[in-house]
């Protein structure tokens, strides 16, 4: 890519130029090519991420400074932008869309029995939180207080030793001690 071409080309598009659009839209299309081959998205046809790129490249242009004097780097980390947003849109989307979304009716009620867990299953995750509970009343204070502190409250085990004004190396040791006491008592369970 010839840069000063391009800046010069960005310049008349941002003016109405439709025939430097069009360049421009060449200039890109082997970086858009690429990532189109390189993506996917759920519900998305190779062409649907391709026009998905044209249209950021379009807007980059709309929105572009000429005085920064960098509109190939700044099209780019758009596109790139534009496509990841797409991505996780698709994703927070995907559970809406699966099987998950039926509507319960008579008519899905009994296909949707097998996803039900079993009085069993239930009854088991019960006892075992019971046994949990108990394991972890008998650990001696400092090991609960370590387990409480990384797993209940999700902080980092870094910032425990910070706080404790011990060894990183040494909370990690009490940690593994306190999993393996814990993970014994659970054993057999």
């Amino acid at each position: 890519m010839d840069y000063k071409n391009i800046e010069n080309l960005v310049t008349e598009a941002k003016l109405g130029n439709k025939k430097a659009k069009e360049i421009l839209a060449k200039e890109f299309t082997p970086f858009i090519l690429n990532l189109s081959e390189r993506t996917y998205i759920y519900s998305y046809e190779f062409s649907d991420i391709q026009n998905e790129c044209y249209k950021a490249l379009f807007k980059c242009i709309q929105t572009y400074s000429p005085e920064r004097h960098r509109f190939v780097a700044y099209a780019t980390n758009g596109i790139k932008n534009s496509i990841n947003l797409l991505i996780r849109n698709s994703v927070r989307r995907a559970s809406g869309d699966g099987p998950s979304a039926f509507i319960l009716d008579d008519k899905y009620e009994n296909i949707l029995c097998s996803d039900l867990l079993e009085i069993d299953e239930i009854l088991f995750k019960e006892a075992y939180k019971t046994k949990l509970e108990a394991s972890l009343k008998k650990l001696k204070p400092k090991e609960l207080e370590l387990i409480i502190y990384v797993y209940f409250k999700e902080y980092p085990l870094k910032k425990y030793a910070r706080l404790k004004g011990i060894n990183y190396s040494t909370a990690f040791s009490r940690k593994e001690a306190a999993l393996d006491k814990l993970g014994a008592m659970l054993k057999g369970f």
